[in-house]
């Protein structure tokens, strides 16, 4: 399928692993032209190297952390004019909120809320101006499967999620689309980290819960970055016009509901 993106500018934000580095290589094989950014020079550089060897794509690395306007500044100093923006950055890790103090709280906020928000305030018009835009934020099943150690992100994403439920309906008659993608288990250094967080606390094995977890799912695994990479290039197609607002689960068919 030809997703019709090609030549499109792509700003793709914690992009340098994981998820986000995933989404930009899908996006990359499509032909957009791919603005990258994330925190670590070592991992930034090595990703960018990595899509352009596999993909030919044009590809400009940024460094910076996208929870400081410093960051939002420099993402948006390479790539002005995103036809697509995908929202990515890591969480907070598990923890007990009677721990959590009125700053951990807010830099949880800013990092998965707030900062996606503004970048979509930043971005949104000029999208709506050219006639084409595709946002997708890479949340999390935990606005939907409430996970009590996860209690940060349970509050942040859910606001964030219910801001682009208002937003959405105003940018779609433009051709511009906003989406949040709800990943369950996936293969991540960040699951990874979760799940080391758990095993120090429980004192059971790291291999045992990540094996544990895996059995639990439907699927009988995780689930790849990849898989949510080439879901996040769809939605970010010309033939995902009609698709926004939306919280699209990827989790293997965990989430219980029908709905």
């Amino acid at each position: 399928m030809d997703l019709g993106i090609s030549g499109k500018n792509a700003l793709v934000t914690g992009a340098s692993r994981g998820m986000g580095k995933a989404a930009a290589m899908a996006l990359a094989h499509e032909g957009v032209d791919l603005t990258i950014l994330a925190r670590t020079p070592e991992t930034l550089e090595a990703a960018a190297a990595d899509i352009r060897a596999q993909t030919g794509a044009r590809v400009t690395a940024v460094l910076g952390d996208i929870t400081t306007l410093a960051g939002r500044e420099a993402a948006l100093a390479a790539c002005p004019h995103p036809d697509i923006l995908v929202n990515n950055a890591d969480g907070e890790l598990p923890g007990d909120f009677r721990n959590w103090s009125r700053e951990d709280w807010l830099r949880g906020i800013d990092r998965m809320m707030l900062t996606p928000i503004d970048m979509m305030r930043l971005t949104v018009d000029g999208m709506m101006e050219r006639k084409f835009g595709r946002v997708v934020n890479i949340v999390s099943r935990s606005v939907k499967i409430a996970q009590a150690e996860l209690g940060m992100s349970n509050a942040a994403r859910s606001g964030l999620v219910g801001f682009v439920a208002g937003l959405a309906r105003q940018t779609i008659a433009h051709n511009v689309t906003i989406n949040n993608v709800l990943p369950g288990i996936i293969a991540s250094d960040g699951q990874r980290q979760h799940v080391q967080v758990l095993a120090e606390e429980s004192g059971r094995s790291f291999d045992e819960i990540w094996a544990e977890r895996a059995a639990q799912n439907p699927a009988g695994r995780y689930g790849r970055p990849e898989e949510i990479g080439a879901y996040i290039a769809f939605l970010c197609s010309s033939n995902a016009g009609f698709v926004t607002a939306q919280n699209l689960l990827v989790d293997g068919g965990q989430y219980p509901g029908t709905f």
